[in-house]
């Protein structure tokens, strides 16, 4: 008998400059909750004026927050939820797989590519995404 599924949840993987959540925003450009919108990590760091302030030591603590909202969302059983992070390593996702299956989410990882010339928006310099272009596992 197939597994009946809550939603769906979206980890889009990709280097800084990819698209991620721009691609995040036309997947979620559909009927959803009022206030839906793409998590990432990187939320943590825009402060209320609309700044981003990177601080790499709070880095831990805004993944943490990333995926408290995730779950937050799964347990109010919004259907589509989309997270928007580099993911360049496959342990980093391990979490949202054990949340999707406690909370009967189907996953789907989804690798953005710039392939549309767009610089990243946060100043990450060109020497650290080469890091984790390197760094970046694919698993098919």
């Amino acid at each position: 008998m197939d597994k009946e599924f809550t939603g769906d949840l979206i980890l889009l993987r990709g280097v800084p400059g990819s698209g991620k959540t721009t691609l995040g925003e036309i997947i979620l450009n559909c009927p959803q909750p009022s206030g839906t919108k793409v998590l990432s990590a990187d939320d943590f760091f825009i402060d209320q004026e609309g700044n981003y302030n990177f601080d790499p030591s709070k880095l831990k603590e805004a993944h943490n927050l990333c995926q408290q909202k995730c779950a937050e969302n799964m347990r109010n059983g919004i259907y589509k939820i989309v997270v928007a992070n580099t993911f360049t390593q496959e342990w980093e996702m391990e979490t949202y797989f054990k949340m999707a299956e406690r909370y009967s989410y189907r996953v789907h990882s989804v690798i953005v590519e710039n392939r549309h010339g767009s610089q990243n928006i946060h100043d990450v310099p060109d020497e650290k995404i080469l890091q984790m272009k390197n760094r970046f596992e694919v698993k098919i």
